[in-house]
This record gives C-alpha cells, structure tokens and sequence, in this order.
C-alpha cells in the first residue's frame, strides 16, 4: 500500500493540474491519431528526408516498418557525452536487425557547467535548457519518426530533452545514458586540494594535478551531482532501461543496453502491440515518484527547478510545497558524495539505484504500478542487466546493501527525511540542500555581508575580511537579473570559513551546483532581488536565521523591510559571451518556484 502522504500529494497535483493536463493529453491523442506524416509527403519531401540515408534509403521510400529519431547531446568538450559519438551508429545496426531504419533528428547544444562555472558563460547555463527543449523541437518537427530516443546525461540537457519531448508526447521515447567515467582520484581528496589552494597553500600544479585526477576520461563525473541525479530520476521515471544508469562507457555491457534501448523504442511505436508514448509515461505518479527518488539519495537542488519545468511541459503543476511535504515522510537511504566518500561507481557496486527502488517499495514510498518504457511497474527497476553468452538479460538484485555506509534499507536510513529541505519566513522563499550539511551547521544566526557578485566575495576573502560569524548574501543572481548562474565557485572559500569554527551560511537568489552541501545554503530564494524581494533590502550588519530544521528563512533585524529595496547596474551582465543573445529570455523567464522557465510563464 503507498504511504498516505504521497497518495495525498499525488491527488494534490492531480487535482492543481486538471486544467492544463486534459487538454495535453487530447493533443497528444491527436497528434497520435494523424501518425508520422511520411506518407503524406510530397515525394520532394519525403527525397529530402531519405537522401541521406544510406543503404537505408530505400527501404524508407518502399517499407513500412518504423524509423527511429535519434536526438543527440553529443560533443567532445563534456566527458559524459563524448561517448554519444558512437552511439547513431550502434543504434542504426540496431535497428535493421530489427527490420527498421534509424536517423539523427538533431542535434541539441550541452554546455559543461564545470567549465563555465564562476565564469560569464555560467549566465547562459540555466537558459540553455530552454534552448535544449527549442532545438529538440526543430530536430523532431519533420514528422517523419515513429519513436525516438534522447543522448542526454547532463545538468540541463536531461531536463531540456524532456520538456521538448513532451511537446512530441504521442511518440515513445527512451534516454539512452552514458554511464559515469571509472573512479579517479576521491572527490573528498580533490575538494581538499581545492581548499588547500584558495587558502594559499598548495601552487595551481598541485591543483591541477589533483583535478586531472579527478576528471580523467570518458563519461559522467562521478559525484552526485545534478548530472547524476538527472540519470537517477530517469530510473525512478521509467525513462531509461533499468540498472542503466550508471554501467561505466564504452563496455559491452553499455553497447548492449543502448542497442537494446533502441530496440525498445521502436517496439514501443504505434505500429507494434505495446504502444507507450511519454505522455502516458511521464504521468503526476511518475514525477511523484521522481520527487520520492531526489529526496531518498540527496540529489542536487538544480532538480527543484527542472522537475516544476519538465513537469509543466505535460501539463503537470508541482510546487516547492510538493517536494517539502514528500521530503518529510521519505527517509535519506543513500550517501554519495558530497553526501557521503563513496562515488556512483560505488553507489552502484553497493546495490545502487536497484536496491534503492526495492526498499522504498517495500516502504510503500513509490507507486508501483506506473507505466515504464521496460514495461507496467516500477518493480521491473529492482533488476540488474547483465550479458550472458553475449545476450542481455535482467536478472534480479541482491535484495540487499552490500554496503551500508553508502546505502541502507528505508526501515534502517541515514536519517528519517529527505536530503532537500524547502525554507520560507519573512526574506522570502528556497531551498537547502541539508543531506550533506552537519546537524550542528543546520541552524545558523548570523550578521549578513550582502554582495552583488561572486568575484567580490572572493575578493572580500582574500583581504581577510570574513573574522566572525557571518551570512553572506550573494543577490542580483537570479533568473531575471543574469540568467541565475551556480555560485559553486564560492564552495572552497565558505568552508575554510566553516572550518576555522566560523558559523557561516550562503542566502542568495542564484543556485548552487549539485556537488555542494557542506555548507548551509539558502538558494533559489524567491521573490528574486530584481523583483524587489526582500533580499533587496538587506544591508550589512542585518541579523538573519537560516534554519533547515523548522525550515524558516528569517530577518531578525527590525525595520528591515520599511526601506526602500536595493537597485543596481545589471548592464555588465547583458553583453559578451553571448550573454547578448539571451535577453529575450531574461525578459520573459518565470520565477524559479515555477520552474524559471521561458515556457507556461
């Protein structure tokens, strides 16, 4: 039986969502009923669309089997696409030995966040989801697919991917991962580094040793950070072949499961006996079921954000209250850093995504019966792939942790809730990451040091500036201001801070990356400052509460709020590294309590 609270969610979001939900689905259903439009081209067209095919090509002019769109995030400049360069052809070999043909659709843009971050072109990161949802729409508006599948893994690739296919809801699709790249040197060991050279004692060789180390090869980086937890709610959503997520690249077990993948996508079109399109998938239990999956293995907070906008894109309202509410009845099973030491290679040797779907059925904390891409039920999910003699079987887990400090049964957990937690009071609304944050680091009462840029408070720091206690307040960083970049640049330098015994908290209208946690860090927080929040009229020395245990977000210091809000010269933000070509987005972008999106604003 599912536990109360999230059947009381679920019909929550069911009902919010019933006038933007039915009239999804009768468009789907319409789109469905006038299937691909390859035969209703004129021969010019469908020429145009075959011409190169290659020895496909005139069995797409004559066959009526299915053609498969394949939609892909590949470049070689992120480690966890690179791997995508292989897959079209993998896929198309595939495909004709199941008696159809295959095609890249399109190409979607994937920007590396560890690149950009701290960075001008970390104002276009957010954004670029959006862009990923616009392009995936050009790539499958031909018309000409029965199915597709989605080469996607990263921060906002995996969401983008998702908001465009849904716009495509009546075709099946199934997201065909990378895998994480084999582990280097230890997350925990390369922070350390990191610390060790803000702090000024290490040179920028020793740095970039331990980095090197670190980022090595082909595939996801292997913290748990929002990329990870992207391949995780893909599981917990249906969307992906179970146990895919996290087979390392370029081994025949991962060639198997996206050749396999492939095959399932095509099976799943309207021309077979098992006709699945996303829609039905990605229904409010599936995305009840991906909120339970963020809270259970501390996911990245990015996720609050996208799910409320892959959400939206069929229909389906969440809110921050949804996740609050879920996160309080759902216990934390996994620790994975920067939770935990253990990276996802371990995570998955130890039981990983498969025992943890287990125990959380066992606990009645998931809906069984939703509608996956491997069939009806989740519990198809508590399985692990395997090759035997060359052929792709699943077989069942362990039914149990092989490692309990990286993860344990729902009855035994890390900690009876979950790892994010939402805050509200009087300086607005956000959220905490809290399943890597110390209970004593939790609550932090603080005078405010208030910044309209990253660079400052890294300047402030280096002068010596930070002696006390302090909150440092980072505004100005949201969606409407510049785009609402990662603030995780400014990690190293808070827990020096943190170390030295200081309490210190972040409060900022921006975001922070999904490998950040040590240090409390109220984020998101909305009303934003260019909408005049109450972030706007703080002023250094303001006494502020940030508590993740009540969950309160508060100004202590009075009269704070009869002032008149704090402006400032946004103009250095709207111009270079294309950051010119995005002010249509800042102009039109939603809050990000609504998914700080330029769709259903």
């Amino acid at each position: 039986m599912v536990h109360s609270e999230i059947t009381n969610v679920t019909q929550r979001i069911i009902d919010r969502s019933a006038d933007l939900r039915g009239p999804h689905l009768e468009r789907m259903e319409q789109a469905r009923s006038k299937g691909p439009a390859r035969a209703h081209l004129s021969c010019s067209g469908q020429a145009h669309a075959y011409a190169g095919a290659g020895e496909d090509q005139q069995y797409m002019a004559t066959g009526t089997a299915g053609n498969l769109g394949i939609v892909t995030a590949y470049n070689d400049m992120l480690s966890a696409h690179q791997p995508f360069e292989r897959y079209p052809e993998l896929i198309r070999q595939a495909i004709r030995t199941a008696g159809g043909t295959a095609q890249v659709a399109g190409g979607v843009p994937a920007m590396c966040d560890g690149v950009t971050q701290g960075e001008a072109g970390m104002e276009l990161s957010l954004f670029s989801r959006d862009v990923i949802a616009l392009a995936t729409g050009v790539a499958l508006s031909h018309n000409t697919y029965d199915a597709a599948v989605f080469l996607g893994v990263c921060d906002k690739i995996v969401p983008g991917l998702i908001i465009g296919a849904q716009a495509f809801g009546h075709l099946p699709a199934v997201f065909l991962p990378a895998g994480p790249m084999t582990s280097g040197l230890p997350n925990d060991e390369k922070a350390k580094i990191r610390q060790k050279f803000v702090a000024g004692e290490v040179g920028r060789e020793e740095l970039m040793k331990a980095e090197m180390a670190a980022y090595h090869g082909p595939g996801t980086c292997t913290f748990y950070g929002t990329a990870n937890t992207n391949q995780m709610l893909m599981e917990f959503m249906g969307l992906h072949l179970p146990g895919s997520s996290f087979v390392n690249p370029n081994t025949p077990l991962r060639d198997a499961l996206t050749e396999e993948g492939a095959r399932r996508a095509l099976s799943l079109s309207a021309l077979g006996n098992h006709y699945t399109p996303v829609c039905q998938v990605l229904d409010e239990r599936a995305f009840v079921n991906g909120i339970v999956g963020l809270m259970a293995t501390g996911g990245s907070t990015n996720l609050l954000i996208h799910l409320i906008a892959m959400a939206r894109a069929g229909g389906i309202v969440l809110d921050w209250q949804d996740f609050s509410d879920i996160s309080a009845v759902v216990p934390l099973v996994a620790r994975v850093y920067p939770n935990g030491l253990a990276d996802v290679n371990h995570f998955h040797a130890a039981g990983g995504l498969g025992f943890a779907i287990g125990t959380l059925l066992d606990e009645g904390l998931l809906h069984p019966d939703t509608l996956t891409v491997a069939g009806q039920g989740l519990h198809n999910y508590t399985k692990e792939p395997k090759l035997k003699n060359g052929e792709l079987v699943w077989e069942k887990g362990a039914g149990r942790s092989l490692n309990e400090k990286i993860v344990r049964p729902a009855k035994n957990p890390f900690q009876p809730t979950g790892g994010l937690s939402r805050l509200s009071g009087n300086l607005g609304t956000g959220v905490m990451k809290v399943s890597a944050v110390a209970p004593e680091h939790q609550v932090v009462e603080a005078p405010v040091r208030v910044f309209h840029d990253q660079g400052d408070v890294k300047a402030a720091f280096k002068a010596g500036e930070f002696t006390d206690d302090v909150i440092v307040v980072v505004r100005f960083q949201g969606p409407k201001a510049n785009g609402m970049p990662e603030l995780h640049s400014l990690t190293p330098i808070l827990s020096i801070l943190q170390g030295r015994g200081q309490k210190v908290a972040l409060v900022t209208d921006g975001r922070m990356s999904g490998a950040s946690g040590k240090v409390p860090a109220a984020i998101h927080i909305c009303p934003e400052a260019l909408d005049g929040g109450p972030i706007a009229y703080l002023k250094d020395g303001d006494l502020l509460r940030v508590d993740a245990v009540k969950g309160e977000l508060e100004i202590l210091t009075s009269g704070v709020l009869d002032r008149s809000p704090v402006t400032t010269d946004l103009t250095a933000n709207q111009h270079g590294v294309g950051r010119d070509l995005f002010g249509a987005f800042r102009q039109n972008v939603g809050s990000a309590d609504t998914g700080a999106s330029i769709f259903g604003v």
